[in-house]
């Protein structure tokens, strides 16, 4: 099964999770992990594993980790070429090494809310990092008029609104369409022998549009192609 995030992009990233005005309690703050990996390097499966009890358990009260697995081809040479693996994703890497002058792209590794990189060696930081994502001010993010058309392909569509009122910075708006579940056999390089299952795994990462400072931004959009 696939799912939609919506990223809001301000420099860095911040996301949020659909809101239902007839829910009267506090909505959890979306925290966004992104983790950079590959099928190709042996440290994959104990950083996946910690991405999925990341997932399942969501240690952090008043929090939803949003977590995506984002997977890199820069190690598809070297003998096993990861069947998910994207040049998007290792652009999307390079950038934040960049943004967040980091010393450089590796596998495993963590970006929360765009702006911190975990040290998953490193329990008290992790914790630290994600405490203060929780806390961290939000871009609001509204979805309504969901629908399926089709089976395979099918498409959905819907209406996003974004609220950068009270935004200084343009924010690009994007929707990461990831696999709920994945499994692979991998038959060759570090992991051979292996089966490994994958959890949130983007396949797509596709532009919607921008939300201009102190602005609203209200669209409908078309968020995916391809098989559920």
């Amino acid at each position: 099964m696939k799912t939609i995030i919506l990223l809001a992009i301000l420099g860095c990233i911040t996301g949020a999770e659909p809101t239902h005005a007839a829910d009267e309690r506090k909505p959890a703050t979306p925290i966004l992990v992104e983790l950079f990996s590959s099928e190709g390097c042996s440290s994959f499966p104990p950083a996946d594993n910690w991405l999925q009890q990341l997932d399942s358990s969501q240690p952090i009260p008043g929090a939803r980790a949003i977590v995506l697995s984002e997977h890199v081809d820069y190690w598809d040479h070297d003998g096993w070429k990861d069947p998910f693996s994207s040049s998007l994703m290792t652009d999307r890497q390079s950038a934040y090494v960049r943004a967040l002058g980091l010393s450089s792209p590796y596998t495993p590794q963590v970006i929360v809310g765009g702006k911190d990189e975990l040290r998953l060696n490193d329990p008290q930081q992790v914790g630290q990092v994600l405490f203060k994502a929780a806390k961290a001010p939000e871009v609001p993010v509204s979805l309504g008029a969901i629908r399926i058309e089709g089976k395979s392909p099918a498409v959905l569509r819907a209406h996003i609104e974004v609220d950068g009122t009270s935004e200084k910075r343009n924010a690009d708006i994007y929707a990461a369409v990831a696999l709920n579940h994945a499994e692979s056999q991998v038959l060759r390089g570090e992991n051979r022998g292996r089966h490994l299952t994958l959890t949130a795994v983007v396949e797509e990462l596709m532009k919607i549009g921008k939300v201009e400072k102190g602005k609203v931004f209200s669209h409908d959009f078309q968020a995916w192609h391809g098989a559920q």
